[in-house]
């Protein structure tokens, strides 16, 4: 029986992937074999000794101690582009919202007081202050062409934009998927200075912090509108402030309010709801359940952030999972283990990144628990498990 300890409402959608027979959920549950969160921040939580995954149902892990993790062998697992939908949606209406000045409008509109003639006559006096413009003919750039970003610059084609990214670590997946029409900028200040709108899909880290800067800001062109439904911390907000007051930029659309934002006519801001549906949370929680099952039972490794991508079928026999350091000889002192033990490996898949690397093998008989333990004294060793072993 595996034991998961959830710090945060995972959606049941989500925990039907883990069947009751061989899983126990509980948000308070003692030597937890994994972990399930959304937001709660573990970054000063004492972790279990027994946590052997940690699943993030969403895509950013910044409330996650990704490195310490790493150190002692625990994979990180996400769900990139499950929510991926639901944030292009988001983005999308930021940018109706305020090129429409929607927000504006609808407070003058609710504020209007007298006789529904009276009413009337103020509406059509009034709404020449709220006179927008429209989408198509203009140019989103786009930084960042992950799951969402790519979503987001295929929707803003459909619509009529022009479409510019920048991602210098595009995938092969993303570069598949993403509209042909869709023009590559050289650099960041490429991308700002040919954009009417330029929207954000990029983790937070020391490189993007203040991704949108003063600098860059200086190089857009005038009347452009900013959006930022990815982190916090990827604009420099006072920046952006400052050019909005100077008539530089039009707008500031983004899903992190903050008392100098939240105030400002020219800054629309929302309550982080760029994956708040009801099937981003479902799609999110399916995901990372299930890679946490398959790497519980079968330590297979999909979409984690700090481990290799592993997968390898299984096998009739036994399968021992090894995470190690990324050092010479790892493998051959684990098959030298093995085969002084009289076991036959029947299958065997190796995958690095980084500073960790991580074994699978099938091996045609049940290794012994002295076997395991000699396996795990090897120096680099972190983790060494038998999956199944118990039923044979």
């Amino acid at each position: 029986m595996f034991k998961i300890l959830t710090l945060n409402n995972i959606s049941v959608a989500g925990l039907d992937r883990l069947p009751r027979e061989k899983y126990e959920v509980a948000s308070e549950i003692t030597n937890p074999d994994a972990i399930l969160l959304r937001s709660c921040k573990m970054h000063d939580m004492d972790i279990p000794k027994t946590v052997r995954a940690i699943g993030r149902a969403g895509a950013g892990v910044n409330n996650i101690p990704v490195e310490n993790m790493t150190r002692i062998g625990v994979p990180v697992f996400n769900a990139p582009g499950a929510n991926a939908n639901a944030v292009k949606e988001l983005v999308l209406a930021g940018m109706l919202m305020s090129i429409r000045n929607i927000l504006p409008a609808w407070r003058f509109a609710s504020g209007l007081e007298g006789s529904d003639e009276e009413i009337l006559k103020a509406v059509e006096a009034g709404k020449k202050n709220f006179r927008g413009f429209e989408l198509p003919g203009r140019t989103l750039g786009v930084i960042g062409l992950g799951a969402i970003g790519v979503k987001v610059a295929n929707a803003a084609h459909a619509l009529g934009m022009k479409v510019v990214g920048y991602d210098p670590t595009i995938t092969v997946s993303s570069a598949w998927q993403l509209d042909a029409h869709v023009e590559q900028a050289v650099s960041p200040d490429d991308l700002v200075a040919r954009s009417d709108f330029i929207t954000l899909h990029i983790p937070l880290t020391d490189a993007t912090r203040n991704k949108i800067s003063a600098e860059r800001i200086k190089l857009m062109k005038k009347g452009a509108v900013i959006l930022n439904f990815s982190r916090n911390g990827l604009v420099d907000e006072e920046a952006v402030v400052a050019a909005l007051d100077e008539g530089h930029l039009y707008g500031y659309v983004c899903d992190f309010p903050s008392n100098l934002l939240k105030g400002h006519p020219r800054c629309t801001t929302l309550p982080h709801l760029g994956a708040s549906t009801a099937e981003a949370e479902d799609n999110c929680a399916i995901m990372v359940a299930t890679e946490i099952r398959d790497y519980l039972e079968n330590g297979n490794i999909r979409n984690s952030v700090n481990f290799p991508r592993i997968e390898l079928p299984r096998s009739k026999g036994f399968r021992i999972a090894v995470v190690n350091s990324n050092v010479p000889n790892m493998v051959g002192q684990i098959s030298t283990d093995l085969a002084g033990a009289g076991l036959n490996i029947i299958d065997m898949l190796n995958r690095s990144r980084g500073e960790v690397a991580v074994t699978l093998l099938d091996t045609d008989k049940r290794p012994a628990q002295e076997t395991l333990d000699q396996i795990a004294s090897i120096e680099g060793v972190l983790s060494v498990r038998c999956l199944g072993c118990e039923k044979g």
